[in-house]
């Protein structure tokens, strides 16, 4: 993809927009080291003159996602290839199969000990269902946000 500013104008930005800081510490439980820095920059992460790691910068609605990329200037036009993708395997997977594997180990429970709670299994079915689409929904929305802002700050066609 091409960005609309120059190298020296992308690279200002990286710096005004980039708390510098490992964005492997941002996903994990040990953020909320990071909640009284007082910085305002839209991302956290790594970058030097060829490439980044950078994820969002905020403790209240933390991403799973890290956006790696290279950038490089051809022609007089600024290359900037960068992918999108989850901070880790296990947490991929945990995000996709937690649910289904909730919803099943409840129904056995329903089944062999709680038979007489056919109505209370329906509304715990019901909930576990809206939960599992909703969780899947809510971080394909904050892989786009992230993709967005991106986007937007850096100024990418």
């Amino acid at each position: 993809m091409q960005s609309k500013l120059s190298l020296s104008e992308f690279r200002a930005r990286l710096q005004s927009n980039t708390q510098i800081g490992s964005p492997k510490l941002k996903l994990r439980t040990f953020a909320i080291l990071t909640v009284f820095d007082g910085s305002s920059k839209t991302f956290y992460g790594l970058f030097d003159d060829k490439s980044f790691h950078l994820t969002i910068n905020s403790v209240r609605s933390q991403t799973p996602f890290i956006i790696k990329g290279k950038y490089k200037n051809v022609n007089n036009t600024l290359k900037v290839e960068y992918v999108i993708e989850p901070n880790s395997k296990f947490q991929q997977i945990w995000a996709k199969y937690s649910p289904i594997i909730l919803i099943v180990a409840i129904n056995i429970f329903f089944l062999f000990f709680a038979r007489g709670l056919r109505r209370a299994s329906t509304i715990v079915n019901l909930f576990l269902l809206f939960m599992a689409f909703y969780s899947r929904w809510n971080e394909e929305r904050k892989r786009k946000k992230l993709e967005q802002k991106f986007i937007r700050i850096f100024e990418i066609k």
